[in-house]
């Protein structure tokens, strides 16, 4: 697949860029070799291949899930305007 110019142009324009003649010729000739890699790619045979989570076959390192800081709420709250159980108050906005 390769596109013209006036395609191009026309996905600038929907994109709201503007090019002069030198960055649509430009601009053209780099979309078709990225889409000439594209298509390169989909002819590679992948049918053997299992898919992976991630390319090293490694787990990952967990650590423990300690809390490591203090409760502020109370304190972070205290020149809040309005609270109600722990939780802000805010106007209304949609009713």
């Amino acid at each position: 697949m390769s596109l013209t110019q006036d395609q191009v142009g026309q996905i600038a324009y929907l994109a709201r860029l503007s090019l002069s003649d030198e960055q649509l010729e430009s601009n053209t000739k780099d979309l078709n070799s990225i889409l000439g890699l594209a298509e390169q790619l989909a002819d590679i045979d992948t049918d053997d291949i299992e898919p992976m989570a991630h390319p090293l076959h490694m787990s990952q390192r967990l650590r423990e899930d300690v809390v490591n800081e203090q409760d502020q709420s109370e304190l972070f709250q205290t020149i809040a305007p309005k609270i109600g159980n722990k939780h802000y108050l805010v106007p209304t906005v949609i009713e």
